[in-house]
């Protein structure tokens, strides 16, 4: 299967290199993280296709890298010598038993004696002399001259290849947008062609062709025929008629269609196509191994379907392998959290396969955690109820004016259970958590032996107040503002409460009390501890 791949100045992609798991691998990143043109760089390196053309007809400069796109433009502004820029995609495969040597070699930039192919756009140096003319006039050039170049299509063994010399079937599914194109779905099509042998395809060519043949004998197309004859003389002096194209560039499938009891493929649901396929992509070729790259299957789904297309990608990937994008924490979760790799926007790359067995588990069974939201944060807070959630987001707003959400600090609320999972997950991503809590009472117990492994681990920092006489927030904001409660009294309604009825009425009326302040014209002073997580 593929092992790993190396990009280099294609779209986002400057210099980047990925290794995958071999059965399940799961994208999850940010908007323009460059998920999606992961997936386009593996399917134009295994297919030698770019948006279902040949590469040969989708060499633009928009395919480049920008920033090496900029440092050509500058060079020839400055007349310094800049070379053009090139692409280069390699895609690199495991093979214990040794399989695929006829594309083993070491011409790849790792230096790696293994089996491979790489795609690369470059320079065509047989334009040498209209190029050294074209950069003449430096004040013209805007873009790279993407009519000198062309492409190479290799195997690490350092021989030209075509789309049977890879080992394995690939196919790319993305349910983001649908395309159509004119008779069968070019996924569809693409899937039957990957499903049936060769002698199936060929009658299936042959009896189409035949039926196109059969047209021009049909009784009235002949009488048609015969009247436009008439007009021999008229319109030209040859013989003129209608018929079918019967030439390969006219095949089955730009004519016939797939249909799904009785209705034409294309016009049944969007989440019935997206399942159709991705269930048709994972059950084709069992006998033989198959990569399945799939664009957020959880597009058009409902939480039932879903559910089920979760069960076939788990249940049918046996001698596959999976890569798939998604921004459903649920679909991640379901899955398997430790296949996780997480694609920042810098383009570094961070593996889970080392997660605890425990947590992995507790995620799987307990999909609904919004999981997702962790690893995309830019600070983490954890806390132990929506009434603490409240009265930490006021606080954040009082001192930044900002609402945490808006500078990419998002607070959980979760139950005592979670708390741990939770940090794991966090010191596996190597980012800063923070749990707020309270003493409860008793240090000893709900601090040190509850957070015991964690107390020590720099990525993480559990704040409190010592002073176990305000072991929840509600002593704790009567503390914070011990001088003077009336504001706090009168944004809780009661102005003439004292300060140990007002303690006894937030916490008896936890989730309304903390609205009210986070809701209230006044602030208040907040607890130390609170001030002390939330800080930049």
């Amino acid at each position: 299967m593929l092992s790993k791949v190396v990009i280099k100045n294609f779209k986002s992609y400057g210099a980047f290199s990925i290794d995958f798991n071999p059965d399940l691998n799961i994208i999850v990143g940010d908007n323009d993280a460059g998920k999606s043109t992961l997936l386009e760089a593996i399917n134009l390196v295994l297919t030698c296709q770019l948006n279902n053309r040949h590469i040969s007809n989708e060499i633009n400069p928009y395919i480049f890298n920008t920033n090496v796109i900029a440092g050509y433009l500058k060079g020839i502004k400055e007349k310094k010598p800049t070379p053009l820029p090139a692409i280069l995609i390699e895609a690199y495969f495991n093979d214990p038993e040794n399989c695929y040597s006829s594309l083993k070699g070491t011409n790849n930039t790792e230096s790696i004696d293994c089996p491979g192919v790489y795609l690369s756009i470059e320079f065509d140096p047989s334009f040498e002399e209209e190029y050294k003319s074209y950069i003449e006039d430096e004040d013209k050039i805007n873009t790279i001259p993407i009519e000198y170049y062309t492409f190479k299509w290799f195997s690490f063994a350092n021989n030209s290849i075509t789309y049977r010399s890879i080992p394995f079937n690939s196919a790319l599914i993305d349910t983001s947008t649908i395309k159509l194109q004119n008779g069968t779905d070019k996924y569809i099509y693409k899937i039957i062609q990957d499903t049936l042998e060769v002698r199936e395809k060929t009658e299936l060519a042959l009896n189409y062709r035949q039926l196109k043949e059969s047209f021009a004998a049909i009784p009235s197309i002949q009488e048609i025929n015969t009247k436009l004859n008439t007009k021999k003389g008229d319109i030209t002096d040859k013989s003129l008629s209608i018929s079918v194209d019967i030439s390969q560039k006219n095949n089955w499938d730009t004519i016939i269609t797939s249909y799904l009891d009785d209705v034409p493929f294309d016009f049944i649901g969007k989440g019935e196509q997206s399942s159709i396929k991705m269930k048709m992509a994972l059950e084709s070729n069992n006998d033989t191994s198959s990569l399945v790259m799939i664009e957020e299957p959880e597009n058009h789904l409902s939480y039932g379907n879903m559910n089920r297309l979760i069960s076939s990608i788990k249940d049918k990937n046996e001698g596959k392998q999976v890569i798939l994008t998604t921004h459903s924490s649920f679909v991640l979760n379901k899955l398997d959290i430790s296949k996780m790799v997480l694609l920042n926007s810098d383009k570094s790359v961070i593996t889970f396969n080392d997660l605890d067995n425990d947590t992995k588990r507790f995620f799987m069974k307990l999909p609904g955690y919004d999981t997702l939201r962790i690893i995309l944060c830019d600070k983490v807070i954890l806390v132990e109820g929506p009434s603490d959630e409240l009265v930490v987001q006021r606080a954040y707003k009082d001192l930044y004016n900002k609402l945490p959400i808006e500078e990419g600090v998002d607070i959980f609320c979760v139950d005592a259970l979670s708390f741990k999972r939770f940090l794991d997950l966090s010191i596996a991503l190597k980012k800063k958590i923070y749990v707020i809590t309270d003493n409860d009472g008793d240090i000893e117990k709900n601090i040190k032996q509850k957070y015991d492994g964690y107390l020590n681990n720099e990525f993480v920092t559990i704040s409190y107040d010592p002073d176990t006489n305000y072991n929840t927030l509600e002593p704790q904001l009567i503390k914070a503002n011990i001088d003077d409660t009336s504001v706090l009294k009168e944004i809780l309604g009661h102005p003439k409460y004292s300060d140990e009825r007002l303690t006894q009425y937030m916490i008896n009326n936890k989730t309304d009390c903390a609205l009210k302040i986070f809701e209230a014209v006044q602030s208040i002073n907040m607890p130390r501890y609170i001030l002390d997580a939330i800080k930049k």
